[in-house]
């Protein structure tokens, strides 16, 4: 296909983009805290009558026919938490929305503990849905009605979608938050460090939570489903530590990590996210590294197979070795993972952890190499550092301190990532082909 100039690919893209509003400290409340068993933090918000404050959308499996709704509040009666749903269709959905596009259904939520709290998270998964359609829902009593969309069977049409890592709670996620949300992506990725609630803070997880609850919206009212791996700050100990150790994360993402702390989502047979533990749950080497290599082979033919994990194979802040020469961050990445990703030319892995911007080179081996792979991050959502200088980091393209994030593009044949930061500058645009894998154009 013929590449389109950045001017008119940003301009048909990225129209509208403006400066964030911050929200300040007074949105959270402070009315449920003696409910919270958990160490001290941000207190949790006041329920809203119309929409359950934590209210979000996920995935277990099937991108195009399900849509799972989940969220963390009280106990409540079945009547209060059934989820009532309809298709969007007809000319005024196209106007605005929502319409009557169907009969309504109606699907039973489950219950379970969410840990270190007498709140439960509520959650109904719904299956049999048509791919790429619109549809509204209601919680429970509630009049309000929300929408979804689920993705399309095929990539007829561009798909786009928002990542990044590294979050909090602080007033630079939010504006981030309202920057993702502009992007008006399908969904978003958050590669680890969701909340820092360190595996602990219940309340932290909580303020997290509804911070993307209530900002992840798109322009028609469509919430955005969140897709999340594993770092180690959902984590007592950070590495190395047993399943229980994450206990807010699993609560929430264990629908998709039923089994292991890795996983696969396939959207259709033109999109696979490969959803990495980078060493907190599970070890690096081993059965992960077993499973990796038969994921990726059995999509080998998948146009786009995108991995994510948290600490990153070629880090812009931490060291690759120590100054005696020992193993630095991301070693395991590079000796287990990285030979995968090359053989079986994965286009783009995405990094997080280090609190930058980056870009790397197409490596091979750590070497630049036009038919390499190509590393993206390195987590700065809501944390940011200063970055090593590139001559210390000759794998290394690009990188700033900067609260950012990515909009990533796939359109025919090509993908483009987009670097955006908090205030909706555009920092960096790539373009990767499905085919080459070649950095096709890249500007600061």
């Amino acid at each position: 296909m013929a590449a389109p100039s950045r001017r008119s690919f940003l301009g048909a893209s990225f129209a509208g983009l403006a400066a964030a509003h911050l929200f300040g400290a007074d949105a959270f409340g402070a009315d449920k805290v003696e409910k919270v068993a958990a160490p001290a933090g941000p207190p949790l918000p006041p329920e809203n009558p119309a929409r359950p404050n934590t209210l979000f959308l996920t995935w277990h499996r099937d991108p195009t026919t399900t849509m799972t709704v989940q969220w963390v509040a009280p106990p409540a009666d079945a009547a209060d938490t059934v989820i009532s749903y309809a298709p969007v269709a007809g000319a005024l959905a196209a106007a605005f929305g929502f319409g009557d596009g169907g009969a309504w259904k109606t699907v039973a939520t489950t219950a379970k503990p969410f840990p270190l709290t007498n709140l439960v998270v509520h959650r109904a998964e719904i299956t049999g849905l048509t791919p790429g359609a619109a549809y509204r829902f209601r919680v429970g009593k509630r009049q309000t009605l929300h929408r979804f969309q689920t993705m399309p069977a095929k990539a007829t049409d561009t798909v786009s979608f928002i990542s990044g890592g590294d979050c909090g709670v602080n007033p630079h996620v939010v504006a981030n938050n309202v920057q993702a949300a502009r992007q008006d992506p399908q969904f978003a990725v958050i590669g680890g460090d969701l909340a820092y609630d360190n595996g602990k803070d219940a309340l932290t997880f909580l303020a997290f939570l509804r911070n993307y609850s209530q900002q992840m919206v798109g322009k028609d009212g469509r919430l955005i489903p969140m897709v999340a791996c594993l770092g180690n700050h959902e984590v007592v100990g950070g590495y190395n530590k047993p399943r229980s150790a994450a206990p807010f994360f699993f609560a929430l993402f264990d629908g998709l990590y039923a089994d292991n702390s890795y996983a696969t989502l396939d959207f259709g047979d033109y999109l696979s996210l490969v959803m990495l533990d980078s060493g907190h749950v599970s070890k690096i080497g081993g059965d992960q590294t077993a499973w990796l290599e038969r994921t990726l082979k059995d999509r080998a033919d998948h146009p786009n197979v995108i991995a994510v994990g948290h600490v990153p194979a070629y880090p812009s802040f931490r060291a690759m070795a120590s100054a005696n020469g020992k193993d630095g961050t991301g070693a395991d990445n590079r000796r287990f993972w990285v030979p995968l990703f090359q053989k079986y030319r994965v286009p783009v892995v995405l990094e997080h952890h280090d609190h930058t911007f980056k870009r790397t080179k197409l490596l091979t081996d750590g070497l630049a190499d036009d038919n390499g792979v190509l590393y993206l991050g390195d987590g700065s959502w809501g944390k940011i550092r200063n970055p090593s200088p590139l001559e210390k980091l000759s794998h290394l393209a690009l990188s700033s301190r900067d609260y950012h994030l990515s909009l990533h593009r796939i359109q025919g044949a090509d993908r483009f990532h987009l670097a955006l930061d908090e205030n909706g500058r555009v920092m960096d645009i790539c373009r990767t082909g499905q085919r080459t894998r070649g950095l096709v154009r890249a500007a600061g």
